[in-house]
């Protein structure tokens, strides 16, 4: 039997070939970016979540949804997808908040 060729997914990009200098400077992070990697932190510390779900929940965003996303926005999205599988939180509940929260930004703005 012939093993089918499986072709990388958009996040295994190791030995890709590019002609793209690589982006050096440094990243002012923002306080989302700062929230975001302080919730996987307490998710890991709570064991309701490891490192190889943030992965799965990572590497299952369709390719076009992960280049267009920022490396936080990827991990954002991997939470959703991990807390919502488990039953932690609702869909609705993250959207709900999200809205009460956008409210807020926008009159601090």
């Amino acid at each position: 039997m012939e093993e089918e060729a499986k072709l990388p997914g958009v996040h295994d990009r190791g030995g890709w070939p590019t002609d793209e200098m690589i982006d050096r400077s440094d990243h002012i992070w923002t306080d989302w970016e700062y929230k975001t990697h302080a919730l996987v932190g307490a998710l890991r510390f709570r064991e309701l979540m490891n490192t190889d779900e943030l992965r799965r929940g990572i590497e299952a965003i369709p390719s076009e949804d992960y280049e267009a996303s920022s490396y936080y926005e990827r991990w954002s999205r991997s939470l959703e997808t991990i807390l919502t599988e488990k039953g932690v939180l609702s869909t609705e509940e993250i959207d709900t908040k999200v809205k009460e929260l956008e409210g807020r930004w926008e009159s601090d703005g």
